[in-house]
């Protein structure tokens, strides 16, 4: 146990507080991005919130148990999918945004790598664009420029349908973390104000340099921005678990997540908002050294 928390940081300071589109979320504490995958075909829920009222029941109750926002994605990105075109796309996504009212609630998110996507949904008052191509689009950063939105920019090699056929990295941390820097970089000069990272667990990468990101976290907090970390449900945990059922891997994903945000992650992306509530809480008390929440 020494040996795995050694590596840890010292608590940073948080970095600062995003305006998402008039409404202010601060990084005092680890906060959680929930998945509302609204596709026939994603690895984890399997078309499970395709329905619409099924999907704003979704909505509904990971608001209740603490999503600080929910991630609204109409195209899988498991590894092997196939693309969705632009309109098929926003037929799954907005009718979902155009029933929330974004004054209220958890913020939403729109979880997209096309600029027509994320255009109207931003104008359907989705707060912030989170996309797996990591804003290398110019369109994509002018998009979250022009609607005053924070942009994730999360790292993918390749496309979802090539991205697990033998990725290679000479230094996967390094790597991954220049490629980052550069890509929010671009992003902040186009206009982007508030600029977040994500190393994109699962999306390029072996299993071994899923753990090596994992550990190698620090190196992403010192990019100065916040950080999202998404592990839940991932074949990497499947495989060291020996759970084979996406949607089994709890208690894997769950310590997957605690660990991300004793190292440091500022936004845990997660399927399973109730128990990453509690595990973040339990990570906390342990980063403290008390129960208590002073």
């Amino acid at each position: 146990m020494r040996e795995i928390l050694s590596f840890l940081p010292a608590r940073r300071t948080p970095p600062p507080a995003a305006d998402c589109r008039g409404r202010l979320l601060d990084f005092t504490r680890v906060r959680i991005m929930g998945v509302l995958n609204v596709t026939p075909d994603s690895f984890s829920d399997g078309g499970k919130f395709f329905d619409l009222s099924h999907a704003l029941e979704a909505v509904a109750r990971m608001t209740e148990e603490g999503a600080d926002i929910i991630d609204i994605g109409g195209e899988s990105t498991r590894p092997g999918s196939a693309p969705v075109d632009e309109s098929g796309e926003l037929r799954r996504v907005m009718p979902v945004l155009e029933r929330l009212d974004p004054s209220k609630g958890s913020l939403l998110s729109i979880d997209t790598r096309k600029p027509a996507v994320a255009r109207t949904a931003l104008d359907a008052g989705a707060h912030i664009l989170n996309d797996v191509g990591g804003l290398a689009d110019p369109h994509m950063r002018e998009e979250a420029a022009w609607a005053g939105a924070p942009a994730v920019a999360m790292h993918m090699r390749g496309e979802p349908r090539t991205m697990q056929e033998n990725p290679i990295y000479e230094d996967v941390v390094r790597e991954v973390a220049a490629c980052l820097e550069e890509r929010a970089g671009a992003a902040e000069a186009a206009g982007v104000r508030s600029v977040w990272i994500d190393p994109g667990i699962g999306f390029g990468k072996t299993f071994d340099h899923n753990l090596d990101i994992l550990r190698g976290l620090p190196a992403f907090l010192a990019l100065g921005r916040p950080l999202v970390v998404g592990v839940s449900r991932k074949a990497f945990v499947g495989a060291i678990t020996g759970v084979k059922r996406a949607e089994e891997r709890l208690a894997g994903s769950k310590v997957a997540e605690a660990f991300a945000a004793l190292a440091g992650a500022d936004v845990i992306r997660t399927h399973d908002v109730k128990a990453a509530v509690e595990a973040l809480k339990m990570a906390a008390a342990l980063a403290r050294g008390r129960a208590g929440d002073e």
